[in-house]
């Protein structure tokens, strides 16, 4: 069963944000847009320019209300240790949360459990604490953080614009589709 248009399950998972150790449950991302990227480890190759990338576009996410939380499988221990001594993860501004227990990473259904790992999973959860957007993909690829900013600026659009629909490659500003029996045959 996919999980668009589900709701978050109950939750509470320690993170690292900005130099202090704090709680975030879905209480906390209730009510606001939000961004879940689940990855495979801390100190790891792909993962660093992935949350590096993602902090490059930190500022952006923010601007259109939305916080982003990184996700994997290790302690807020370790996030703080690698925050201190990598140079890409110095950046994250954003809350990066532990998730030793794997309950985060089995109510996304992205745990690889022989491994006890994530896979690299991406998820946007509207106001309503509803999944809106999800990629799942193999850990050998890395994610583009501006391909995220307009997939969360559509579902943003078509939220506020009940009946409308994006078409591909669509970027804010451009034209939008309104679904009706005219266009079938026609696009």
């Amino acid at each position: 069963m996919s999980l668009i248009n589900t709701t978050i399950k109950p939750f509470k998972a320690n993170a690292y944000h900005n130099g202090k150790f704090v709680e975030v449950s879905e209480q906390t991302v209730a009510g606001k847009w939000s961004v879940f990227v689940f990855y495979p480890a801390d100190f790891t190759f792909v993962c660093p320019t992935e949350l590096e990338d993602l902090a490059d576009h930190y500022a952006e996410f923010q601007k259109l209300g939305v916080e982003v939380y990184s996700v994997s499988t290790d302690t807020h221990f370790a996030h703080k240790a690698w925050h201190d001594t990598s140079d890409a993860i110095k950046k994250v501004n954003y809350p990066m949360i532990g998730d030793p227990t794997h309950l985060l990473s089995r109510n996304f259904d992205v745990l690889i459990e022989e491994e006890g790992v994530a896979l690299r999973g991406t998820f946007v959860i509207n106001p309503a604490g509803e999944i809106k957007v999800l990629e799942i993909h193999d850990n050998g690829i890395g994610r583009d953080a501006s391909e995220l900013l307009r997939k969360v600026k559509a579902a943003q659009y078509i939220a506020s614009h009940p009946g409308e629909v994006c078409p591909a490659k669509w970027e804010e500003g451009a034209k939008t589709l309104t679904p009706s029996l005219d266009l079938v045959g026609k696009i």
